[in-house]
This record gives structure tokens, C-alpha cells and sequence, in this order.
């Protein structure tokens, strides 16, 4: 995506990929890690997956930037195909970077998009090669969580459109509301609701990457309606559904 806002607030989220952007112009500030972030003009911010954040305008004239999504699939490929043998996934712990050279790949990156598709495969491996080389630090190392914990996040991936209530997943968990919620919110940075929330925005993503008219998608997704879906959508993506199917 390549966008301009000066009013736009995201909502917190997180991707199910790696997320790349660089600041065109102005600065954009959120938080990320449990600490509040600026990104300014020239700028590099790197998310991993499922990386909690927020995003807003820092300054009145807003911010200009461009991002790119990466699924896991393909970074472990592209490091992978480079080493000749299997790797582990990167982890950036800096979400923001302050590199003139991985700015430039990434703008390159998207210069691509217009090209061949040879020329995107070609920009892709050296973007994520020079991202790892220069921004990563170590390979991700899943967490040991509460069992019960993780049997919510599997309800809420399984279920993403019953209407679930407090004392649905109390009882998967095996623990009360209270102890449930403080360990959710521990474990993913952010409260069951809003999780649910994510999973049902990803489902009506990819159903709109189909075709599927945004009515339909939301109510497969879990929405109750189709303005509910692009609402939350705006505020989590920056653009609406139909913006987002529009070749």
C-alpha cells in the first residue's frame, strides 16, 4: 500500500505476516512493544507477525508511506533458497529503523509491483535478503504459554463467526474470566474481543481477494453487516473493502 493520511487513526492490530514500510514524509507515531514509536521521513518500520500496534498521524501535515506484507512462507523460502538449507524465522525487535539502504530496497520493492514478474521475484529476495542482513537479530523462538491460554486463541481461530461470550472461553480455558483475560492479554497484547475481531477482518480479507462481494464477506467473516465490516476494515487497514478489491 502506498498512502497519505492525516487524520486516519489504526485501531491495534497485528498481521499474520511480516510488515515492512517506509516513511515518505511527516512522521507517523504508535506504539509497538509496550513503547510509544515515531517513524519519520525516510524511515523503516518493521512488524513480525502477530506483532500488536496502532498507528496515528504525529503531526498535523500527517505522513506519507509505503508498506509491504510478507507471508512467513515466503521470507523462509527466500533465506532458505540463499543458505541452502533450512532457517529459522527472523525476529526485528527495533520496529523502527533508521537505514537509507534498506529504505532504498524497500522502495525498489514496490517500483517492482509494476514491473515483470521476474523483476518482483528478483526485488523480493534482495529486500527481504538486505531487511535480514541489516535489521534482524535472531531467529523467532516461540513462547511457552498457559495451556489454557492457547486453547482460546485455537476456540477463537475455529469458531472467528459464533458469537462467543465471556464464559465460553472461561470454560475452554479452565479458569475464571478474570484470570483468562489477564493471561490473553499478556500473551498476545491484546484482549480476546479484539482478537476475535482480527481473525474475522483476516477471513473477510481473503474472502475479498476472491471476489466475494463485501456483503457476503462479512457476514461469512462474522459481522453483522456489511457497514460493521468496513468500519473496522478502515480502521485496521486504512481502506475500505471495495478500496481494497479494486484492481
Amino acid at each position: 500500500m502506498h498512502a497519505h493520511f492525516e487524520r486516519h487513526v489504526y485501531h491495534r492490530h497485528s498481521h499474520d505476516t511480516y510488515s515492512f514500510g517506509v516513511t515518505e514524509a511527516g512522521a507517523q507515531a504508535f506504539t509497538c512493544r509496550g513503547a510509544a514509536r515515531t517513524s519519520a521521513a525516510g524511515m523503516v518500520m518493521a512488524f513480525n507477525p502477530d506483532e500488536p500496534h496502532d498507528g496515528h498521524p504525529a503531526i498535523a501535515d500527517g505522513f506519507t508511506y509505503r508498506i509491504v506484507h510478507i507471508g512467513p512462507e515466503l521470507i523462509r523460502d527466500v533465506l532458505g533458497d540463499a543458505a541452502q538449507r533450512p532457517v529459522g524465522l527472523p525476529l526485528f525487535v527495533e520496529p523502527v529503523l533508521t537505514d537509507a539502504v534498506l529504505a532504498g530496497a524497500l522502495r525498489r520493492l514496490h517500483a517492482a509491483f509494476a514491473d515483470s514478474g521476474l523483476a518482483q521475484d528478483e526485488a523480493l529476495g534482495a529486500t527481504v535478503r538486505a531487511l535480514v542482513g541489516r535489521g534482524a537479530t535472531r531467529p523467532v523462538r516461540s513462547r511457552a504459554l498457559p495451556v489454557g491460554v492457547r486453547r482460546v486463541r485455537e476456540l477463537l481461530d475455529a469458531e472467528y463467526a459464533r458469537d462467543l461470550r465471556a464464559d465460553d472461553l472461561a470454560e475452554a480455558a479452565g479458569c475464571s474470566r478474570y484470570a483468562l483475560h489477564r493471561g490473553f492479554v499478556t500473551a498476545y497484547g491484546m484482549a480476546p474481543s479484539d482478537y476475535q475481531r482480527q481473525v474475522r477482518l483476516r477471513e473477510a480479507r481473503r474472502l475479498l481477494a476472491t471476489g466475494a462481494p463485501p456483503a457476503d464477506a462479512a457476514l461469512a467473516a462474522g459481522f453483522a453487516d456489511q457497514a460493521h465490516l468496513t468500519r473496522w476494515f478502515k480502521r485496521c487497514y486504512g481502506v475500505t473493502p471495495g478500496v481494497f478489491q479494486r484492481p
